[in-house]
């Protein structure tokens, strides 16, 4: 930082679910803001074992391992006035089995396209812009 503070650093992963051009948000309890659903590590987990824990945590289903392939890795500043706070999400997509839902910690599910971006924290954001590059986000 300009200012020579270190900046503090918010390690997640998330789940890339993309359907006929759209994708998977969800908006936890609370939260007036969108995410890409995921969330950060408990101890030594690997990005794996977050990402299984937290979707079956958050949307009640479960991800299929063998299916699981890295997207991409993203670093932005933390949404609102915490600037000194880097988030970064290393996304994941994946196949899963079971039904969507949102679970007790989620108010809200939604599939955004990429109209929807302004809804979403800069981290997600620069994972909009990615996939609407690669066609895969209406």
């Amino acid at each position: 930082m300009a200012d020579g503070r270190v900046p503090k650093l918010i390690d997640t992963v998330a789940w890339v679910r993309i359907e006929d051009g759209r994708i998977l948000c969800a908006r936890p309890k609370g939260k007036d803001i969108f995410y890409i659903p995921g969330g950060k590590r408990e101890g030594t987990e690997s990005d794996l074992q977050t990402l299984l824990r937290e979707i079956e945590e958050e949307l009640t289903v479960a991800l299929l391992p063998e299916s699981v392939a890295h997207v991409g890795t993203y670093e932005a500043a933390l949404h609102g006035p915490a600037s000194d706070v880097v988030v970064r999400m290393s996304c994941y997509t994946a196949d899963y089995r079971g039904t969507l839902a949102a679970s007790s910690e989620i108010e809200e599910v939604a599939w955004f396209s990429y109209a929807d971006r302004a809804l979403v924290p800069p981290v997600d954001q620069l994972l909009f812009d990615d996939l609407v590059d690669a066609g895969r986000l209406a």
